[in-house]
Protein backbone atom coordinates (compact mmCIF):
# COMPACT_ATOMS: atom_id res chain seq x y z
CA UNK A 1 0.00 0.00 0.00
CA UNK A 2 1.18 3.61 -1.11
CA UNK A 3 0.30 6.56 0.60
CA UNK A 4 -0.65 9.03 -2.08
CA UNK A 5 0.09 12.93 -1.54
CA UNK A 6 -3.71 13.36 -1.61
CA UNK A 7 -3.80 11.37 1.51
CA UNK A 8 -1.57 13.69 3.39
CA UNK A 9 -3.07 16.93 5.35
CA UNK A 10 -2.18 18.94 7.75
CA UNK A 11 -5.49 18.39 9.21
CA UNK A 12 -6.76 16.32 11.94
CA UNK A 13 -9.63 14.33 9.22
CA UNK A 14 -9.26 13.50 5.49
CA UNK A 15 -12.24 15.19 3.69
CA UNK A 16 -14.38 12.43 2.34
CA UNK A 17 -12.92 9.73 4.32
CA UNK A 18 -13.34 8.02 8.08
CA UNK A 19 -10.04 6.99 10.18
CA UNK A 20 -10.60 3.25 11.15
CA UNK A 21 -7.03 2.95 12.57
CA UNK A 22 -5.06 5.35 14.18
CA UNK A 23 -1.25 3.92 13.83
CA UNK A 24 1.00 6.25 15.47
CA UNK A 25 3.42 9.20 14.87
CA UNK A 26 5.29 8.84 11.95
CA UNK A 27 8.56 11.10 10.84
CA UNK A 28 10.92 11.54 8.34
CA UNK A 29 14.31 13.43 9.06
CA UNK A 30 16.84 15.02 6.81
CA UNK A 31 20.38 16.73 8.20
CA UNK A 32 21.26 19.30 5.89
CA UNK A 33 24.53 21.10 5.66
CA UNK A 34 25.25 24.03 3.42
CA UNK A 35 28.38 23.55 0.99
CA UNK A 36 31.05 26.08 0.70
CA UNK A 37 30.22 26.60 -2.60
CA UNK A 38 26.28 27.57 -1.76
CA UNK A 39 27.86 29.62 1.12
CA UNK A 40 29.39 31.88 -1.23
CA UNK A 41 26.97 32.02 -3.99
CA UNK A 42 24.13 32.51 -1.26
CA UNK A 43 26.47 35.33 0.13
CA UNK A 44 26.98 36.69 -2.99
CA UNK A 45 23.32 37.13 -3.67
CA UNK A 46 22.49 38.67 0.07
CA UNK A 47 25.01 41.63 -1.12
CA UNK A 48 21.91 42.10 -4.16
CA UNK A 49 18.87 41.31 -1.99
CA UNK A 50 16.11 39.54 -2.59
CA UNK A 51 15.36 36.08 -3.18
CA UNK A 52 18.52 33.96 -2.08
CA UNK A 53 17.98 30.87 -4.72
CA UNK A 54 20.69 28.77 -3.48
CA UNK A 55 19.01 28.40 0.08
CA UNK A 56 15.60 28.03 -1.46
CA UNK A 57 16.46 25.07 -3.15
CA UNK A 58 18.73 23.62 -0.22
CA UNK A 59 15.24 24.37 1.91
CA UNK A 60 12.78 22.78 -0.60
CA UNK A 61 14.84 19.69 -1.17
CA UNK A 62 15.49 19.13 2.58
CA UNK A 63 11.82 19.25 3.08
CA UNK A 64 10.82 17.51 0.16
CA UNK A 65 13.70 14.56 1.57
CA UNK A 66 11.79 14.62 4.79
CA UNK A 67 8.56 14.03 3.21
CA UNK A 68 9.63 11.23 1.71
CA UNK A 69 11.09 9.64 4.27
CA UNK A 70 7.93 10.55 6.36
CA UNK A 71 5.54 8.58 3.50
CA UNK A 72 8.11 5.42 3.93
CA UNK A 73 7.59 5.08 7.44
CA UNK A 74 3.64 5.15 7.34
CA UNK A 75 3.85 2.57 4.61
CA UNK A 76 5.96 0.84 6.48
CA UNK A 77 3.77 0.86 9.43
CA UNK A 78 0.55 -0.47 6.31
CA UNK A 79 -1.05 3.44 7.11
CA UNK A 80 -3.19 4.53 4.03
CA UNK A 81 -2.98 8.38 5.06
CA UNK A 82 -1.18 10.83 7.31
CA UNK A 83 -2.96 13.25 8.96
CA UNK A 84 -1.69 16.31 11.21
CA UNK A 85 1.17 16.58 9.08
CA UNK A 86 3.89 18.76 10.06
CA UNK A 87 7.38 20.53 9.20
CA UNK A 88 10.11 21.43 12.03
CA UNK A 89 13.68 22.51 11.83
CA UNK A 90 16.18 22.84 14.03
CA UNK A 91 19.31 24.38 13.33
CA UNK A 92 22.09 21.80 15.31
CA UNK A 93 25.65 23.39 14.50
CA UNK A 94 26.82 26.24 12.32
CA UNK A 95 25.29 26.06 9.27
CA UNK A 96 23.67 22.37 10.09
CA UNK A 97 19.96 22.15 9.87
CA UNK A 98 17.57 19.37 10.82
CA UNK A 99 14.01 19.45 9.13
CA UNK A 100 11.62 16.90 10.46
CA UNK A 101 8.41 15.80 9.33
CA UNK A 102 5.82 14.56 11.34
CA UNK A 103 2.04 13.79 11.81
CA UNK A 104 0.10 10.86 12.82
CA UNK A 105 -0.08 7.81 10.69
CA UNK A 106 -3.78 6.71 9.43
CA UNK A 107 -6.16 3.62 7.96
CA UNK A 108 -8.74 5.41 6.21
CA UNK A 109 -12.16 4.11 4.46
Amino acid sequence: MTIEHSKVTSAFELDGYTVTKNLGIVRGIVVRSRSIVGSIGAGIQSIFGGNITLYEQLCEKAREQAFERLLEHANALGANAVIGMRYDATEIGEGITEVLAYGTAVVVE
